[in-house]
């Protein structure tokens, strides 16, 4: 894939709402990083995967054209559990990954990092179901994946310089990027998730 054409699109894609987008990405982050920093993280276990379903659900409509309310990021806690179940999985299973080496715990992020698209897309899958959709998803991909992420180096050590004023801007960029990259993965792929 071509990472230029992934991040233009980003960005064009980002442009109508970006206001409300960058609002978005700051809410998340400061609950999650709220959460951890009160709770020694056993808290932030409880609603990272609710809230990255339901951010999932704004940037799908992000990239379909359609606009979105703040309060959309929120939707995933309408299925609390499953949702939970997600993130709890996928950060334990990523952790046991990591105990290994450092590598195989990226490789194993790589491989869960489309779950939360997969799930707001087909509510009726378990979180195991969405998981493995994920895994097969990214099966061949997880290297090209990386080469994505690897391409933000610039903006990551722009907001290492910039004590992390820049993510206002970098992580909803990233992610507009990645979500495009999960839309053109799935139709390569002839998948209809």
């Amino acid at each position: 894939m071509n990472f230029d054409d992934i991040k233009l699109r980003a960005k064009e894609i980002m442009a109508p709402q970006i206001g409300n987008l960058i609002l978005v990405f700051l809410i998340y982050n400061l609950i999650l990083s709220g959460i951890s920093s009160f709770s020694l993280g056993f808290a932030w276990v409880l609603i990272y995967g609710p809230l990255s379903v339901g951010t999932a659900g704004v940037l799908l409509k992000l990239d379909r054209g359609e606009t979105f309310t703040i309060d959309e990021m929120f939707s995933g806690f309408n299925d609390f559990g499953k949702n939970l179940l997600a993130g709890v999985l996928i950060s334990f299973y990523t952790l046991l990954w990591s105990l290994l080496l450092f590598v195989p715990g990226i490789m194993a992020m790589l491989s869960y990092s489309m779950t939360f698209y997969i799930l707001k897309e087909n509510p009726e899958l378990s979180a195991e179901a969405a998981i493995t959709a994920s895994k097969n998803l990214m099966m061949g991909h997880k290297w090209e994946l990386f080469g994505l992420v690897a391409s933000f180096l610039g903006w990551w050590l722009l907001s290492i310089v910039t004590f992390g004023l820049a993510l206002i801007y970098v992580m909803p960029y990233f992610n507009s990027a990645l979500t495009i990259y999960y839309q053109t993965l799935k139709h390569s792929k002839n998948i209809s998730l």
